[in-house]
């Protein structure tokens, strides 16, 4: 696992804590995939509701606060794959 990886999922088990109870997948890019459901954020690659897919930078920027998931959605730095309804609500508990 990578470095990138376990800070991100540092990072978002300190951001999201049990807020999110739907199950989502971070896709970033060679670095891995991490997986956030109920129990929190862990590496993995299991099935989600909704995938949500960027680079490292760009979700690294979603996690610190300069990055707009919206934005960065409707600029394609950003796809989703699944519950459109899910990532907005990700969203607005990352925001």
């Amino acid at each position: 696992m990578s470095k990138i990886i376990d800070t991100a999922v540092a990072a978002l088990n300190e951001k999201v804590g049990g807020a999110f109870t739907d199950t989502a997948k971070f896709v970033l890019g060679d670095e891995g995939s991490i997986i956030l459901d109920g129990e929190g954020a862990r590496a993995g690659d299991d099935d989600a509701d909704v995938t949500l897919t960027a680079d490292a930078d760009v979700f690294q920027g979603i996690l610190d606060g300069s990055v707009n998931p919206t934005a960065a959605f409707m600029t394609g730095k950003l796809k989703v794959d699944g519950d459109m309804g899910l990532a907005m609500k990700l969203a607005s508990v990352l925001g």
